[in-house]
């Protein structure tokens, strides 16, 4: 074998393996479908979820508040997504927005006890916001599980186990075989929210 063919198959070799690996990168988000349920990537405009259920923006003005939220899709960074944004208020006990999404139609429930968690690709403003869940369990509007994160300016994967969600308002501990709703909510205190969110999903 020639030095020019040698020099010709080494370029090759070298090319074939670097090539996925620049795939891989240009695809910060790219998951494994052997151990997710994806929940969504915000690929429908619509904002329909992979679930076949829809996204919908909530605010405290349901019990009186004055929050304002807006759900939106958008393209960020090459990225689908929900944007969800808004000023948090507490006039009015109020103080809190979100995007909630139903896990079943027709007010069903959802068994997520072959996973371990909640897994979110998300950017924002640096604020921090919760994950809040529901589940057959949760009859009262107020009541639900919640875990916390930041949201920074740069793209970041949060992996939250189901053992990090916390009861609010109820006794009962979270019940992942009967889950119903999920919400990305910015609550609690008087702030300007800006979240965007281009992966949910169940891991393993």
């Amino acid at each position: 074998m020639s030095l020019s063919t040698i020099g010709k198959f080494i370029t090759l070799t070298i090319v074939c393996y670097v090539m996925p690996s620049l795939a891989a990168l240009s695809d910060g988000f790219a998951r494994d479908q052997n151990t997710e349920m994806l929940i969504d990537d915000f690929s429908d405009p619509g904002l329909i979820s992979k679930l076949g259920t829809q996204w919908r923006g909530v605010s405290d003005e349901v019990m009186g508040g004055v929050s304002k939220a807006s759900i939106s899709h958008q393209v960020s960074s090459g990225n689908t997504c929900l944007r969800l944004s808004g000023n948090v208020r507490l006039e009015n006990d109020g103080g809190f927005i979100q995007a909630a999404l139903d896990l079943t139609a027709a007010r069903g429930s959802l068994d997520a006890s072959d996973y371990i968690g909640i897994r979110l690709v998300v950017r924002g403003n640096g604020e921090g916001y919760s994950v809040h869940l529901r589940t057959n369990e949760n009859t009262r509007p107020w009541q639900s599980y919640r875990a916390t994160f930041i949201a920074r300016s740069n793209w970041e994967t949060f992996y939250i186990p189901f053992s990090d969600f916390t009861p609010y308002r109820i006794d009962v501990p979270l019940d992942v075989t009967q889950l119903r709703r999920i919400g990305l909510v910015a609550i609690g205190r008087a702030f300007h929210a800006d979240l965007s969110i281009c992966e949910v999903a169940f891991y393993r």
